[in-house]
C-alpha cells in the first residue's frame, strides 16, 4: 500500500511538469542503464567463473543472472497482464554462460516491451502493478551490485565502472 502511496504522489507531481515523466525516466535513466550494466556483466565475466562463488552460502555468478532472469519474468508479466511465462520456469537449469547470457537478454527483451507501453497512469493502476514496476528496476540494481563483487574478485572491471573510465578519458 505505502508503496502506491508513494507512487501515486510522484505520478501526481510529475503529471504537472511532463506527461509520462516518471516512467520514461525510469525506464532510460535507470532500467535501460542497470539492463546494459548486468548484461555487459555477462558478456566479460569468463565462461569457468559462471560457477563461481563469492564465500560457500551465496549464488554463483550464474545463479545470480538466472535469479534475475526470473524476476524479469515474473514483473514484467505482471505489467503484461500475462501468466507465468516459460522462460522463468526454465532459468532454473541454465548454469553455461552461452545459454544464460542469451536467456538474460531474452528475460530483457520481455520487459523493456513491456516497459515500453507503460504510462504513469498505468503503471500507479494497482499496488501489484506499481510494485512489479519498481521491482523491476530497483530489483535489478541490487542484482548489478552483487555481480560487481563478483567481478572485481575475479580481477575485471565492473562495465558502470570502466564507462565512467572511458567518458572522463574523452573529456580529457
Amino acid at each position: 500500500m505505502k508503496i502506491t502511496v508513494v507512487f501515486c504522489c510522484l505520478v501526481a507531481s510529475a503529471s504537472l511538469q511532463a506527461e509520462n515523466n516518471i516512467t520514461s525516466t525510469a525506464r532510460e535513466r535507470y532500467f535501460d542503464v542497470v539492463r546494459a550494466s548486468i548484461e555487459a556483466s555477462a558478456k566479460v565475466m569468463p565462461a569457468e567463473k559462471y560457477s563461481f562463488r563469492l564465500t560457500p552460502g551465496q549464488r554463483t555468478f550464474a545463479e545470480w543472472l538466472v535469479h534475475s532472469i526470473e524476476r524479469n519474468y515474473r514483473d514484467c508479466a505482471v505489467l503484461r497482464s500475462e501468466p507465468t511465462q516459460p522462460g522463468e520456469r526454465q532459468a532454473a537449469s541454465l548454469a553455461e554462460k552461452a545459454e544464460v547470457s542469451k536467456a538474460l537478454k531474452a528475460s530483457f527483451d520481455y520487459c523493456a516491451a513491456a516497459l515500453e507501453t507503460m504510462d504513469d497512469q498505468k503503471a500507479a493502476a494497482s499496488p501489484r502493478v506499481s510494485y512489479a514496476y519498481l521491482h523491476v528496476i530497483v530489483h535489478s540494481n541490487e542484482i548489478y551490485g552483487n555481480l560487481v563483487g563478483y567481478l572485481r574478485a575475479s580481477g575485471i572491471v565492473p562495465p558502470s565502472t570502466a564507462s565512467r573510465a572511458e567518458e572522463k578519458g574523452k573529456k580529457k
